[in-house]
Parts: C-alpha cells; structure tokens; sequence
C-alpha cells in the first residue's frame, strides 16, 4: 500500500498522523523531491521514505511537535557552512522554518514539509430539544463531528450531517476528547447526565438551571454516581450573552466550547518541547 492509500485509510478511520513531504533538494541527497512518508502519533515511520538518518531525526521531531499544536513546520536541513551563511543555528526556528544541520558526507540541502493529520473535533449532544436540534446544525459548520443520542422518536428532529444514536449513549470509539452537551428540556435528564459524568470529557455541559442541575446532581449522587465527575459538568452550558432564542443558545454553548478547545490547544502548546538545540 502506498503512502498516500495509507494515508486516506487512517483518515477515515479519525486517525491522527503526520505526513512529510520532500519539496526541494539542492545538490546529492537520498530522497528526491516529492519523496514522502507517513508518521503515526508515536513518531515512526509507518509508510514512505524521506531519506536516511541525516533527515530521519529531525523530521520526525517536528512531527511530533505538529501533531501537539496542530501547526505545519517545513523542516529545511542543511549543511553547518550554509546554516552560519543564513544567520542560523541548528535547531533554530525561524518565521517557520525549522533549521537542522546535515552532518552525513552527502552535505545536500534538503526541505521538507510536514503536515499533521488530525480529526475534527467531536461533539455529541444528548437530548432532541430545540436548542439540541439548534446545536446540532450549527456546530458542523465550525468543523466539529456531530453525534446526536436520544430516543428514536425524537431523533427525526434532526437534518444534516450528525450520526445518530438511539437512547443516550456515546457512539463507538468516541473517547476523552469529545465534547459533551446535555440538552434534553425534562426529557431523560438524570439519564442522560449519567453518561456525561461517565465521559472523560475535555468539556460538559447543561442546558438548564443551575438550580435544577444541582437538584438532579443529587438525586445521582445518592444514586452512586460520583460527585466529582457530576460536579466537572458545567450549568448553565454556554457564555453569558443575554441569548434568548434556542439559536442564540446555541451559539452561545458552541462558543464556550470553541473558547475550552483553543485554551487547551494553547496550553499543549506552551508545554510542548523547544526546538533549540541540535535535532535529536
């Protein structure tokens, strides 16, 4: 199978990977232009070749950065006379560009261009109230996967792009970085809030009252839900801006939501390792 089926084959299936491009070489390299290879999240090279250990090391360093911030890098390797002719140092980042020295005997130039490959951003809504139906055409168009969870008399309120799950449950494989709403207007909440506090969700959320949720926060307590993960679910869902209408609602919840997704793609980020220094 080549790079590019293997490539198509773990999209598909929402996985992530990093895919590295050779796009220009200057004098005797191993790999050519337009040379590729693929990259899963454990930083190997599952499919393709890009050259041998002189680029390997470097390259496969950014990908695991880029598959931290989700950025792209171009990687330009070089050897240590042409990096002090540009003013820079290996390891150095720069208007992004990330400089490695070619130490092999070869002595080419060589840039590469590594992509991350990551899924959308997963949310599944429990519940077919109106600020659910609302929810649920909104948030494809911010780029989110949709999963709706209700029972099947009410799944039919929904239209457009969302898989659809019968009762309240999350659909198979959707794990700890789906985002979580509640919205069920009376109908299953204690149910459906049971499988939220069950979810290790990066964001949860309500569609109620903060007196109703503490009510039913309660009742599942005494129940044996724990208190901690009912306490992480966050009422009422979505910031404060005055809305009104199931749509204003909506967008509001879809905005906190957006607001939790970016500071924590933020964080990963800052913590990701520095590019200084020589490439590993």
């Amino acid at each position: 199978m080549g790079v590019l089926d293997r490539a198509a084959q773990r999209q598909a299936n929402g996985e992530v990977f990093a895919l590295a491009t050779v796009v220009r070489t200057v004098s005797v390299t191993a790999a050519k232009a337009g040379a590729k290879a693929l990259i899963t999240a454990d930083g190997s090279i599952e499919e393709g070749w890009i050259g041998g250990g002189c680029a390997r090391a470097a390259v496969l360093k950014a990908a695991r950065q880029a598959l931290v911030d989700g950025r792209s890098r171009l990687v330009s390797i070089a050897p240590q006379e042409l990096l002090a002719d540009l003013g820079v140092s290996p390891g150095e980042d720069r208007a992004g560009v990330l400089y490695a020295k070619n130490s092999c005997p070869s002595q080419g130039t060589m840039d590469i261009f590594v992509e991350p490959v990551l899924p959308p951003p997963r949310l599944l809504i429990l519940g077919a109230s109106p600020v659910a139906v609302a929810l649920a055409a909104l948030a494809p168009q911010m780029g989110f996967a949709v999963a709706v969870a209700a029972p099947a008399g009410e799944l039919g309120r929904f239209q457009g792009p969302c898989a659809k799950v019968e009762g309240f449950a999350a659909p198979v494989n959707w794990g700890s970085r789906t985002f979580v709403v509640v919205s069920t207007q009376g109908s299953g909440d204690r149910a459906a809030l049971k499988v939220a506090a069950g979810m290790e969700a990066p964001y949860s959320a309500f569609v109620g009252s903060r007196r109703k949720a503490e009510t039913l926060r309660a009742e599942l307590a005494r129940e044996g839900v724990s208190p901690a993960q009912l306490a992480a679910i966050k009422a009422p869902a979505g910031l404060d801006i005055l809305a009104i209408t199931s749509e204003e609602i909506a967008l509001s919840i879809l905005a906190e939501i957006v607001a939790s997704r970016r500071r924590t793609q933020r964080a990963e980020e800052t913590s990701a390792p520095t590019s200084g220094g020589n490439p590993p």
